[in-house]
């Protein structure tokens, strides 16, 4: 298979081999043509967790907090305009930032029958759906940063794609039919990527 770079998420190099060389190495998977998928592996799942964002949730919800005790502090002297602007702030910016970051504190990837499913935060939003026929290939990510997408959570960049980035590190990046790439921060990345190619190699067949 081809190698496609992408700033901040480089396509790992494939090479041929064989079953057993696959599970050895800790480099991107061989090409489609030598992965099995095990007829008990119909399903596979992953995560990756943000522990940033919970340090910045807990800051909006400290924020929160503040403006609720502005709120009811009998002392304040400074006049009911200032109080007023001062609450709605504190709050408005805590809430702001509670939304923000619980959205993306983890990310979970299902891939299941012909089927890949994102979904980010305890809500489940936002979320992706991409059916695997849709899917030219998919390649180990070994290195994915904010840094390159701009920043945390639900990303796009024309140059590159779309990507759900929680943390840095590890991730896939797969290769769509209008040739766009989406980008996924996951633990066991390759592991997915194996899967996946497994699932295209199915439905290829």
């Amino acid at each position: 298979m081809s190698d496609h770079p992408c700033d901040g998420a480089p396509l790992a190099e494939g090479g041929a081999g064989s079953r057993d060389e696959t599970d050895r190495t800790t480099t991107r998977p061989g090409p489609l043509e030598d992965v099995v998928l095990p007829p008990s592996a119909d399903v596979w799942t992953g995560r990756a967790t943000s522990r940033l964002q919970w340090a910045l949730a807990a800051f909006g919800a400290g924020c929160v907090a503040l403006g609720i005790d502005l709120a009811v502090d009998v002392t304040w002297s400074g006049g009911l305009v200032p109080l007023v602007m001062s609450v709605v702030g504190c709050v408005a910016v805590g809430l702001l930032i509670l939304f923000g970051t619980l959205a993306f504190v983890h990310v979970e990837v299902k891939v299941e029958g012909d089927t890949l499913e994102v979904r980010c935060g305890h809500a489940g939003v936002p979320r992706r759906r991409i059916h695997l026929r849709d899917v030219i290939e998919a390649d180990h990510a070994p290195s994915v940063t904010p840094r390159h997408w701009g920043g945390w959570g639900y990303r796009w960049r024309p140059e590159k794609g779309t990507a759900v980035v929680i943390r840095r590190g590890e991730g896939f990046v797969l290769r769509l039919g209008d040739g766009r790439l989406f980008t996924v921060t996951v633990d066991d990345a390759e592991a997915a990527v194996r899967h996946i190619r497994a699932r295209l190699q199915a439905l290829r067949t």
